[in-house]
């Protein structure tokens, strides 16, 4: 037997906001960093003067600079198992199963991986681990139900990794967009920069056309990779998906990790502060989060407005009671 964490739709909202209130002082902004020349090639080879950092627009002092830094990988795998991915959930689960055997292969001996599933719950199959095989067990026993809670999904595992040691990823692998989450959104996407994660979706695309297929949730995707530092991918099943697990894994053998204290940054209102990571040859593009959480004037609220979403699919339910737990079996 093995204890799994069961999230239905009421999934404890309020809990996570109150969790993220602790981190509301930051000192040491910590940044992790992909360069690409304009080929789309990786660039392992800048030196920390090639970087330029900026928060809310001021130039900050880069503390710490790692090149192909080699800090502990925590790899959260968020699978979608919804009805829709039922008839091919089998071919997605063996890519994961490669992609999870090579992260923990080579690199860091501290390096780890855990896995949810999400339909209309979301289930903490395993926390982090090394034993790739207790990951392949739990992935060959999902089972395609209704339901999408990608939102709820990414808070919870928000919540699970942002006090990790190291670089901490959350790669998702679905076919669509959000249908049954009672976190929105903004709340996902604000959890995931609070925990420092980078968002890596897969996006299974079995529909080529414009009808059918969830734009709106594709955006939403895209928009997550957008403000994390990560990037999302398009894929069909077979060769195409693995491809998009290698491409993610050599990004994340080719990260630098920048950092630094916010120095001489204006008052402001808003607890977000943006960031800007450029280098100097400017061929060059740079692949990083768009902000953090910091201090802002006394009085002003606890939470900064967020942008709206992309997409309508989207709820902003009242508040929920707490998370439920549950043991699933083997």
């Amino acid at each position: 037997m093995r204890l799994a964490f069961l999230l239905l739709s009421s999934l404890s909202i309020a809990s996570a906001q109150d969790d993220a209130i602790f981190r509301s002082d930051v000192q040491l902004v910590r940044i992790l960093a992909t360069v690409k020349d304009a080929n789309g090639a990786l660039v392992g080879s800048l030196e920390k003067a090639d970087f330029t950092v900026r928060d809310n627009g001021v130039p900050q002092q880069i503390a710490i600079f790692e090149r192909e830094t080699d800090q502990p990988l925590n790899v959260a795998v968020l699978i979608d198992n919804s009805g829709s991915t039922a008839k091919d959930l089998r071919y997605e689960t063996e890519s994961v199963t490669r992609f999870v055997r090579a992260v923990l292969k080579e690199g860091n001996p501290e390096d780890a991986v855990s896995l949810y599933s999400f339909n209309w719950q979301i289930v903490k199959q395993n926390p982090f681990t090394r034993n790739a095989a207790i990951i392949e067990k739990s992935l060959r026993a999902l089972r395609g139900e209704a339901g999408t809670a990608l939102y709820d999904a990414i808070l919870l595992a928000s919540r699970d990794i942002q006090d990790r040691r190291g670089r901490k990823i959350l790669v998702i692998v679905t076919d669509g967009g959000d249908t049954v989450s009672r976190a929105d959104f903004n709340r996902a996407v604000e959890a995931a920069q609070l925990a420092d994660a980078v968002i890596y979706p897969i996006l299974i695309v079995p529909i080529i056309n414009d009808a059918g297929r969830n734009v709106g949730g594709e955006n939403a995707l895209t928009t997550f990779s957008l403000r994390t530092g990560g990037r999302v991918f398009q894929a069909s099943l077979g060769a195409a998906l693995d491809q998009s697990f290698d491409q993610i894994l050599r990004d994340l053998r080719t990260q630098y990790l920048l950092a630094f204290y916010p120095a001489n940054v204006p008052p402001s209102k808003e607890r977000f502060h943006t960031l800007d990571v450029s280098v100097a040859p400017p061929d060059l593009h740079v692949q990083s989060r768009n902000g953090y959480y910091g201090v802002a004037q006394a009085g002003a609220p606890v939470y900064a407005p967020s942008p709206s979403a992309p997409g309508s699919d989207s709820i902003r339910p009242p508040k929920p009671p707490q998370p439920k737990q549950k043991t699933s079996p083997n």
